[in-house]
């Protein structure tokens, strides 16, 4: 029934969490504006850098984005250097995705994190050429919660989109695969709670990565 999963990164495949906050932080304190702390983050981030560091400016008292435009060009220069500071793959993550792959399963990631941090993260922590297609944040190519770059997926591999299981961890990736018309799964070891996933209705929503090695066999 299903061919292809389309995951999101961030909360889902890969735990940046630190590497998102150390960033941020690294560039906050040339301000003077003081720190957040690493779980503020979970709700700061998911749909783009430039909307991630308007919300930790307005979180340190620059509510007028004094230092908006500075503060993203620095936060990708650093970035860029830095995007695998603390990664690693969430329990389970490794076995699912071996186990999709054996089923003859696609896997891809979708991700609003920029293109060239997004291949990056999944290279250095799966292996260049493990995922059969990474796409990042590029331009040209709305980011999530449109869903044009799930569906340039698809269309990519030749299959449709009820025949893709789009997985995620946030209110803009249940919004994603539903607007695909994708079967839509939301993952609760993530950045975000049950109750923001559950408002969206998804098929289904899941605690442990091998639920999704079911739900693509058909078992659940």
């Amino acid at each position: 029934m299903y061919k292809c999963c389309v995951f999101d990164l961030d909360g889902t495949l890969l735990n940046t969490l630190t590497a998102l906050s150390y960033c941020t932080n690294h560039v906050l304190c040339g301000y003077e504006l003081g720190e957040i702390p690493t779980e503020e983050f979970k709700w700061m981030v998911g749909d783009g850098y430039r909307n991630q560091i308007k919300r930790a400016l307005t979180y340190l008292g620059d509510q007028e984005l004094i230092h908006f435009d500075e503060a993203c060009e620095n936060y990708m220069e650093f970035f860029g250097k830095n995007s695998m500071y603390g990664v690693k793959p969430y329990e389970g993550i490794r076995e699912m995705l071996k186990e999709l792959k054996e089923m003859g399963m696609i896997i891809t990631v979708f991700s609003n994190k920029p293109n060239g941090q997004a291949i990056i993260n999944i290279e250095e922590s799966f292996g260049k050429g493990y995922f059969d297609y990474v796409a990042g944040q590029i331009d040209g190519v709305p980011k999530k919660p449109d869903p044009s770059g799930a569906l340039r997926i698809a269309d990519h591999f030749d299959v449709k989109p009820e025949e893709c299981i789009y997985i995620g961890d946030t209110n803009t990736d249940m919004k994603t695969g539903i607007a695909a018309g994708m079967h839509t799964i939301g993952v609760l070891w993530g950045f975000r709670e049950r109750e923001e996933l559950e408002a969206f209705h998804p098929a289904a929503i899941v605690e442990h990565p091998s639920e999704i090695v079911k739900i693509a066999k058909g078992d659940i």
